[in-house]
């Protein structure tokens, strides 16, 4: 089973304008309203794919209610801690000639309630996935990503870490199955730019040396890099389309990994594959990818 832990959960009110004008009354040409968080974006990816998953986290409020309620309506399971006080964020999603997002901040989290998703993260075992992304927020201790970790530590499970330079760097020594950097956080890593397809995977191996597994490598319209853990490397071009919504991309290349994954039977190669193929069909759509979007754009990568 997998499953993929959102510490803030939003609702996301996505808004499409032909342009943004500030201080004038704006009239919207598209308007949705969805669940949003990057663990739940995996698990609506992971459902659109044909695969199962159960998602975790804090839900609070009326929002909060309207997240569950949303998510279920994908058809996807979720667990939630839901928390007494407060409501869950509304995020504000602009896209117009540029995009502009206003991120809400969401409700205190007491150690009660992060007890308590420790608790529901005890039926891991062997075989299962956990997903840990995004951000944490200022009501949880900065490294609860560790103490997660650390819990399951010895159990088989796989850990997959999408998060950003800081907090992937402190969850190395715990050895996850697989992190996903883009080009340039991994390049903040080690304070330099990094050029080249060869500097990329040298570096992404000083990761493997500090811990981590497998190291997936987003690099936007360029593609993508992968390094196994038993040294093959794999490339692959940015499918060939119009980019029209990047909100979930990255979220999709790690649900469409796992789909390939389990699909293949074990396969890294085929997993890669999937999963570039996965978050370039949400980069291409207004919506999160779907299993005929995905399989069309493959098949121009995989020949």
């Amino acid at each position: 089973m997998v499953y993929t832990v959102t510490f803030n959960p939003s609702l996301d009110y996505i808004l499409r304008l032909d342009a943004l004008e500030k201080g004038e009354i704006n009239r919207v040409t598209y308007e949705n309203i969805l669940p949003g968080g990057k663990g739940l974006n995996v698990s609506m990816v992971l459902k659109n794919l044909g695969h199962e998953s159960q998602a975790l986290g804090f839900v609070a409020g009326f929002t909060g209610e309207a997240v569950e309620k949303q998510f279920a309506s994908f058809g996807c399971r979720a667990d939630f801690v839901r928390l007494p006080d407060g409501f869950s964020r509304i995020n504000v999603k602009i896209k117009a000639k540029e995009e502009t997002e206003i991120n809400g901040q969401g409700p205190l989290i007491s150690e009660a309630a992060q007890q308590e998703l420790f608790r529901k993260l005890e039926k891991l075992e062997k075989g299962d996935t956990l997903v840990l992304a995004g951000s944490i927020p200022n009501t949880l201790p900065d490294d609860i990503y560790e103490r997660i970790m650390e819990r399951l530590a010895g159990r088989g499970c796989r850990i997959i870490v999408d998060a950003t330079k800081g907090l992937l760097l402190k969850v190395l020594a715990y050895g996850p199955w697989l992190i996903k950097p883009n080009n340039h956080e991994l390049g903040e890593m080690f304070g330099k730019e990094l050029r080249t397809e060869e500097e990329l995977l040298a570096h992404a191996g000083k990761l493997q040396e500090k811990g981590a597994r497998n190291v997936l490598i987003s690099m936007a319209g360029e593609g993508a890099l992968l390094l196994t853990e038993d040294g093959k490397s794999y490339r692959s071009p940015a499918p060939k389309g119009t980019l029209v919504n990047s909100v979930g991309a990255g979220d999709s290349m790690v649900a469409g990994f796992l789909a390939g994954y389990e699909e293949s039977g074990g396969s890294l190669e085929e997993a890669f594959f999937m999963g570039v193929a996965t978050g370039s069909a949400s980069a291409f759509s207004e919506n999160l990818a779907t299993r005929p979007e995905v399989e069309a754009l493959l098949r121009t990568i995989r020949r």
